[in-house]
Parts: structure tokens; sequence; C-alpha cells
């Protein structure tokens, strides 16, 4: 009697520890990582998130003239999500755009040499974040890698040749705002495989991604865990 008790014992531990295993390991595909992940799980997605220019340096919580706080904390919370691990990086001042796209370019391939599939790959920037993601993605040329564009498409990126996109390319913009449609990135490069674009009405400007707006954010989360690369 007394064995079948202490087996009937062990077999439920055993069975809280495998449930306690699933559960961490389900929290883990959520992760939000300021610095690039020591453990890569190759079946799982991974979002990196570029942050406007108005972030570079010591404060997560600038605040513009026009357009208010930028709530980096609050964003970046908001963009974590069960079905994929989200990577954001604060830039220091001064940041040069083409050198730390070479760092996202590097550890994309990290993830790609650990196992992870470019269809698996997100790269989602705002403002200068975006640019910086368009001239990752011109280094990577990946046919399959995701890019999500926010507010990006001003002059100065329609004037410079050199941001390209590459694979599936997904752009939000708000109406009121100096930036807009990415259309023409679609002219510029044949190795978009597929293009989509939403725009948003908010009156906020530019100030309408500077904080987590269900607008924009449940579009972003929606398309990073629907979208799927067209076959070559």
């Amino acid at each position: 009697m007394m064995k079948n008790r202490l087996a009937g014992v062990g077999y439920f531990l055993a069975g809280l520890l495998i449930a306690n295993v699933f559960i961490t390991s389900q929290v883990l595909a959520g992760a939000l990582y300021t610095d690039f992940p020591e453990t890569i799980k190759p079946t799982e997605k991974y979002v990196f998130y570029s942050h406007g220019l108005i972030i570079e340096g010591d404060n997560l919580m600038p605040v513009d003239n026009r357009w208010g706080v930028y709530d980096f904390i609050a964003v970046r919370k908001a963009l974590a999500d069960p079905h994929y691990n989200l990577i954001s990086y604060h830039r220091p001042d001064k940041t040069v755009p083409d050198e730390f796209a070479e760092k996202l370019a590097t550890d994309v391939r990290k993830l790609l040499k650990a196992g992870v599939k470019a269809e698996n790959i997100t790269l989602l920037g705002f403002s200068r974040g975006g640019e910086i993601t368009l001239l990752a993605s011109d280094k990577l040329r990946l046919d399959k890698i995701n890019t999500i564009l926010l507010a990006v498409c001003g002059g100065f990126v329609k004037e410079h040749k050199e941001y390209q996109g590459y694979g599936n390319v997904y752009s939000i913009y708000e109406t009121s705002d100096f930036a807009g449609s990415c259309q023409f990135l679609t002219d510029r490069n044949s190795n978009i495989h597929s293009f989509q674009e939403a725009t948003i009405s908010t009156g906020k400007e530019h100030g309408a991604f500077y904080q987590p707006l269900p607008q924009w954010l449940q579009q972003v989360k929606t398309w990073v865990k629907e979208v799927k690369s067209k076959p070559n």
C-alpha cells in the first residue's frame, strides 16, 4: 500500500514538473529581448523592432514639442506577443544608420544559421528605425523575409534608392503625417514578393506611433502572425 502511495506521489510530482516545463516554454516563446538572445529556438518566430530617431541616447521617454512623449517602454512592451520573440535594441546617440543596419543583418544571419526560417523573421521599424530596417533588408536580400514599415516613406527615402525592401513588405502610415505611401518601393525593386499597405487616421501625425495605439498595433501583430511567403 505504501509503495502504491509513494508511486502516486511520484507520478503527481512528475506531472507538475512536466506542466511547469510546458508553461515555462510557452512564456519564453513570447519573450522580449533588449539584447540578442543567448538561446535561439529554430521553430519560433522573431521580430526586430527598431525605434525612431528621438529615442537614440539615454532617454527612453523623450518629449517632442509637436508630437509629445515617445513612450518606448510602453511601445515595445505592447508589441511583445506569445506568438513570437521580440528583439528591441535601444540605439545610442548619433547612431550611423548603415552601421546599425549591418548589426541587424548580422543578427538575422545568426538566426538563419541556427535554423530559423527567413519567413519566420520580421524586421519592423518606425521612422528612422524603418530606414535602418530597409538598409538591413538590402544587405540581406532575402526572398522570404518580412518587413513592416511604420511612417517611413517620406521624401528622404524616395530620393535615396539604396533604401529597398525584399520579400514580404507591409506598410502602415498615418494620413495626417508627412510620411506617406511606400508603394514606390515596389517600382524600385522587383524582389518584393508581396506588398500590402494600410492607413490610420488619428490626427496625431508622426506622433501616432509614439504610443502603442491599437489602430496600428493590432494590425502589426495580426500581419506578423498571419503572413506567409509566396512559393518561389
